[in-house]
């Protein structure tokens, strides 16, 4: 009896919720309704239905093109458009509706605004409408912050200087302030860019020197003092070798106190994020150039958990480059310049963070997931070269306020996220999860199809074989270890065709590999060994199960591209795999196993 209370309570629930849903179509603002008339009414007609509107309310042309619709505009409520509609009104009108608000989006007046393609990719323009960053403190510890003219608008709270032990943190290399001005640059004054968090409060903390190096020390403690005097975000674009406990530990008591963290993951192309973005609780941000691509410098791989743009300035242009205000280390004077690295990168997560921050998410691992759900997933990123994904600002925020969503807003984000998509539940994502359960179940059909006929015992070697052969340990792909290379994970998670191209973390086959060359070699080699031979046969079951697959879901193969000429080549191995299955299990028949 409680079970069916239970079922009846949320049966009841949904009808009241599906009952008072009314979608994007009737959520607008209005002050006043528009009562279009028809349009063979005569003047006389209309002012006669008009003399009927309730006391106090008057009904005027809305323009002087009006004429012609007969459109009227009165000052109402959703109250009197009611009772109009309900009214006699009704049956001389076409419509009466409400005279809804409509706002332009929002687009910062700052003239160089149009070079920002790094805040257009992270959609920051669609997060500006709901969020800004504001009572949001965002600590900045880098090299300090200068009293650029683009900072001017922003609110500076009190920092410290750990370099030189004074409470002013000024900034005489500019990195830092560049850093600031991504996170919080003032916005919409009609001078130089725009920040992306531009309402948030920035909180200088110098622990860099003019040469750009510092401490362990005095990082630890800058973290720390951010923790302690109130900021909610924390952008580290620093790095470096060497694990300190000293600073894991300052890490944690800043996390404890519910401070989100960010850092750069590094620039050496290196295979694993740097310290200290590869702690536990800190997010690491690898950098994208403006086409969304791997940045040549960034590092990837182990702990990378999320990407942004970082920028990718060619030679003999700085275009591709992060623009922001910040000083010239030579003079001290302001300039605009453009930068890149994932210093550049991991300023713009942190001033998501913040605008995730303001719209009321205060738990740090919940501002991560947030980060992580929303970003833009990246199918074919064998390498972690993106981590979640591209960083997406909208989505972020949308997604931070779910809570508070209507129906029509939460199914929008549902579908702009993909979850809408048959394609996203059928997707295993980075390994692709379906077709290798394909792969491993087509070789134990083909193998008890050929049992069946040529009746054999299962051994364990045939059963390794059946599974090298088709899938590959598969799940080995999706791990990263740090200072391990990641290549061999590759290896072991690839199946025999896949072996070719596992160590450059190719998508795509090598024919020799994706043919019928590597069992026949198998098979040569060790049919006449008493066990090993279900082992080569495996392989070659397995091998066919992996090529027909690949030639129906993805047929790429390196010289022969992804056209017929590869769907025809990966069939055509994929049947010689099977007849040379079913001639080595003919040859072993009777053999003991």
């Amino acid at each position: 009896m409680k079970r069916l209370l239970w079922v009846g309570l949320f049966l009841l629930g949904i009808w009241l919720a599906v009952s008072q849903f009314s979608g994007l179509a009737g959520q607008g603002r209005f002050d006043s309704l528009i009562v279009d008339f028809g349009d063979d009414l005569t003047p006389a007609q209309i002012q006669s239905q008009l003399q009927k509107l309730p006391a106090g309310v008057s009904a005027f042309p809305n323009s002087e093109f009006s004429g012609p619709e007969n459109l009227y505009v009165l000052q109402g409520d959703r109250q009197l458009l009611k009772t109009l509609r309900q009214s006699s009104l009704a049956d001389l009108t076409e419509h009466i509706e409400p005279n809804y608000i409509y706002s332009a989006a929002f687009v910062p007046n700052d003239p160089d605004y149009s070079k920002q393609w790094n805040l257009r990719s992270i959609n920051a323009e669609a997060a500006w409408d709901r969020a800004t960053g504001k009572a949001v403190t965002v600590a900045v510890i880098d090299t300090g912050i200068a009293a650029v003219p683009d900072l001017k608008g922003t609110r500076i709270v009190k920092g410290y200087d750990f370099v030189n032990d004074v409470t002013e943190a000024k900034d005489d290399n500019g990195h830092g302030t560049h850093v600031a001005g991504t996170i919080a640059q003032s916005t919409n004054n009609r001078l130089g860019v725009a920040g992306v968090a531009f309402e948030a409060a920035l909180m200088p903390l110098k622990v860099l020197s003019a040469s750009g190096g510092g401490t362990v020390a005095d990082i630890a403690e800058a973290i720390r003092f951010a923790a302690d005097h109130e900021a909610q975000v924390i952008n580290l674009s620093l790095g470096g070798a060497g694990d300190s406990q000293v600073l894991k530990d300052a890490i944690d008591y800043a996390h404890n106190k519910g401070v989100f963290i960010v850092a750069a993951a590094g620039n050496a192309n290196r295979n694993a994020a740097e310290y200290p973005a590869r702690y536990a609780h800190v997010m690491a941000v690898a950098a994208t150039g403006p086409a969304g691509e791997k940045a040549p410098y960034s590092n990837y791989g182990a702990g990378v958990d999320i990407a942004a743009p970082g920028g990718a300035a060619q030679p003999d242009s700085a275009a591709g480059g992060i623009l922001q205000n910040t000083i010239d280390p030579q003079t001290g004077k302001p300039v605009f310049l453009s930068l890149q690295g994932t210093s550049m990168a991991a300023p713009h997560v942190a001033g998501v963070a913040a605008l995730v921050r303001s719209v009321g998410i205060e738990n740090p691992d919940q501002i991560g997931e947030i980060l992580r759900q929303s970003a833009r997933r990246i199918e074919e990123d064998s390498l972690n070269h993106f981590g979640a994904g591209h960083l997406d600002a909208a989505a972020a925020v949308r997604l931070a306020q779910q809570s508070a969503l209507n129906f029509h807003d939460f199914f929008r984000w549902l579908h702009e996220n993909g979850y809408l998509s048959p394609k996203f539940w059928l997707d295993g994502g980075v390994i692709a999860l379906w077709p290798k359960v394909l792969m491993v179940l087509g070789s134990y059909l083909l193998a008890w199809v050929l049992r069946v006929y040529w009746p054999f015992t299962w051994t364990s070697p045939l059963n390794w074989g059946l599974i090298l052969g088709s899938s590959g340990l598969f799940f080995f792909k999706g791990f990263y270890i740090f200072d391990l290379p990641q290549w061999p994970l590759r290896v072991v998670g690839s199946s025999v065709a896949e072996l070719g191209t596992a160590v450059q973390g190719s998508p795509l086959l090598n024919p020799i590999f994706a043919s019928v060359l590597i069992p026949f070699c198998l098979i040569a080699l060790l049919l006449s060994h008493q066990s090993l031979k279900w082992f080569a046969i495996g392989i070659t079951l397995g091998t066919a199960a992996c090529l027909s697959v690949s030639a129906i879901s993805d047929p790429g193969l390196v010289w022969l591209g992804q056209g017929l000429g590869a769907r025809f080549f990966l069939l055509t191995n994929a049947l010689l795999c099977l007849g040379l299955a079913y001639l080595a299990t003919k040859a072993a028949e009777g053999r003991p196993a």
